[in-house]
């Protein structure tokens, strides 16, 4: 399995890292992407990328806080794309439930990071909260489809995913699709193409069920997989193996 967005760089794993890579690993977690969105988180996932082999890094700045990215940071983004680690630019988008960085603020930073991820030539991972029709509108007008990319933990309408499927972007399925009351999510793990399908824990948040509300981490991509071959009517097996396919081919990995 491959765990596309992760937090191993979380304080929350500060203690047992490497307990709960082992666990993932045990469970059948051949890959996962640690993703940074700040300073401190991105010096964690690249020391993670640097330890693990089968560990890979995102980088880029959460639009919560879009206000403090500065010049700097942004090109410290645009440098360590360079790493042959670093497999993706992100998280980035817009969240509009917080209100710490204003939303011209968020759409400027959004921006910025898209250009960036097309002059690297690297996927972008779309972080988007009760912000759909901004996010779309800055995807499609930046030109994303040029790169593509990831709607991380997506949680919108089957329109909107063939929006963003249309514009070269990947669909990924986190904890709130094995939800007995996820609706959506349940609608759009039926529907997406299965070469456009991934799969993530967005740990240490968003536990599936039946551990909803505890810590989250990587083993537990399995009981998102089981709920997703579930609502296809298909063999684990063989949901494992194209989302894995899948990720390996939108971060340019050989193995």
């Amino acid at each position: 399995m491959f765990d596309t967005h992760t937090h191993l760089n979380a304080e929350q794993f500060q203690e047992d890292v490497e307990a709960v890579i082992q666990r993932a690993q045990d469970e059948g977690v051949t890959h996962m992407v640690v993703v940074g969105f700040d300073r401190p988180t991105i010096t964690g996932a690249m020391k993670l990328a640097d330890t693990y082999d089968f560990i890979y890094a995102a980088v880029g700045w959460h639009p919560v806080d879009a206000i403090d990215m500065t010049e700097e940071d942004l090109q410290w983004i645009e440098d360590l794309a360079a790493h042959p680690k670093v497999v993706a630019i992100g998280e980035m988008g817009l969240d509009y439930h917080w209100d710490k960085s204003p939303h011209d603020v968020q759409k400027r930073v959004f921006r910025q990071q898209i250009q960036l991820a097309k002059r690297v030539k690297l996927p972008i991972i779309i972080h988007n909260r009760e912000a759909t029709q901004d996010v779309v509108d800055i995807l499609r007008s930046e030109g994303a489809a040029e790169v593509g990319g990831i709607m991380h933990c997506y949680s919108g309408s089957v329109e909107v995913a063939q929006e963003c499927l249309d514009m070269n972007f990947y669909i990924s399925l986190g904890g709130p699709v094995t939800f007995k009351n996820a609706k959506k999510p349940k609608e759009v793990a039926k529907e997406v193409p299965l070469d456009r399908l991934l799969i993530e824990t967005d740990c240490p948040y968003l536990a599936p069920h039946p551990l909803r509300g505890k810590r989250n981490e990587p083993a537990y991509v399995k009981y998102v997989a089981e709920t997703v071959a579930e609502l296809r009517e298909m063999p684990l097996e063989e949901l494992i193996e194209h989302t894995t396919a899948n990720a390996k081919r939108l971060f340019g990995l050989q193995t």
